[in-house]
């Protein structure tokens, strides 16, 4: 692996498509990390549905753990997995919620079956068992049959600017390739876009 490109979205970009090109299931799911208000670590898969100049955007109900936790401390990683082609990427940097209009956007491009169920999940809340969910699926449908269904207020999108990018490709002998960009702190008079450097790591 070589660093030809000034920006590692470009890098980004390519290995997610030499992953859909190699029809590998869920390629922009990514473990998400945050740490609770004790400080714990916590992680779990998302799904990043947009991409782009300087970071990674997945959406979820803003009263989950992960939204509590990232409202707590707005900072996370993300590490995406493409194991079956020996690599990985690494993003760490500061996360804020996406504008209404962002989230509204993406929200009117969901199957209606993905919004009903966002409307009646309290995701991450406690239920006493799964037949308590379709009733109030079903309700909601009801409710709002022949029109559409406007996105909750406890519903939104969150991005992550990205500071620091590594990708990690698996070689023989252990002596793995990894490159990582670091975002250049911002010069006054500077271009608006980020800058970024890159360094080569041991394996």
């Amino acid at each position: 692996m070589r660093p030809t490109d000034d920006d590692p979205f470009e890098l980004w970009h390519r290995w997610l498509a030499d992953a859909v090109a190699a029809e590998m299931a869920e390629p922009t799911a990514a473990v998400v990390s945050t740490v609770d208000e004790t400080g714990a670590p916590d992680a779990r898969f998302v799904l990043v549905r947009e991409v782009d100049a300087d970071g990674f955007v997945f959406y979820t109900n803003l009263q989950s753990a992960k939204s509590r936790q990232l409202a707590h401390e707005p900072r996370a990683s993300l590490v995406f997995g493409w194991l079956a082609m020996q690599r990985s990427v690494r993003v760490r940097g500061r996360v804020a919620l996406v504008d209404g209009a962002r989230a509204d956007a993406y929200w009117n491009g969901r199957p209606r079956g993905s919004q009903l169920s966002a409307w009646a999940s309290a995701q991450s809340n406690e239920v006493d068992r799964r037949r308590v969910l379709e009733p109030a699926v079903a309700e909601l449908d009801d409710r709002y049959t022949g029109t559409s269904l406007p996105r909750p207020d406890f519903w939104g999108g969150w991005k992550l600017t990205a500071e620091s990018i590594e990708f990690w490709h698996g070689r023989p002998n252990r002596l793995h390739d990894r490159i990582i960009w670091r975002m250049s702190p911002r010069v006054a008079g500077a271009p608006p876009m980020p800058q970024w450097t890159w360094a080569r790591l041991a394996p």
